[in-house]
């Protein structure tokens, strides 16, 4: 194989790890998302579980994250508006990924 087919397969081989760590992230800022607001419903053990599971799926629904803002803002109401869910959700991104990482230590 020459130099120049085993850069492109490195390359290829990094895109498809960064991909798969990116919608593991989103999906672990899903759940957490889903516990935070679950804790504002005041849903707590299986039930906050329950609830987390369906903010994971609520992401399937469309491309981006529209779909989960919109599933989270409908069931809190007045207890967050979009930009408090929006912020949290950042946040939440940074922790998902934080956590990730000390896993595959």
């Amino acid at each position: 194989m020459s130099q120049f087919n085993e850069r492109e397969e490195s390359f290829e081989k990094k895109f498809a790890h960064d991909a798969e760590m990116q919608f593991k992230a989103e999906a672990r800022r899903n759940k957490l998302l889903g516990l935070w607001a679950a804790d504002l419903m005041g849903k707590s053990g299986d039930e906050a579980i329950e609830y987390a599971k369906e903010v994971v799926k609520a992401d399937f629904e469309e491309a981006g994250h529209e779909d989960v803002v919109r599933k989270v803002s409908g069931d809190l109401g007045d207890k967050a508006d979009e930009a408090t869910i929006r912020a949290k959700m950042e946040a939440l991104l940074i922790e998902a990924k934080a956590q990730l990482m000390t896993e595959l230590k």
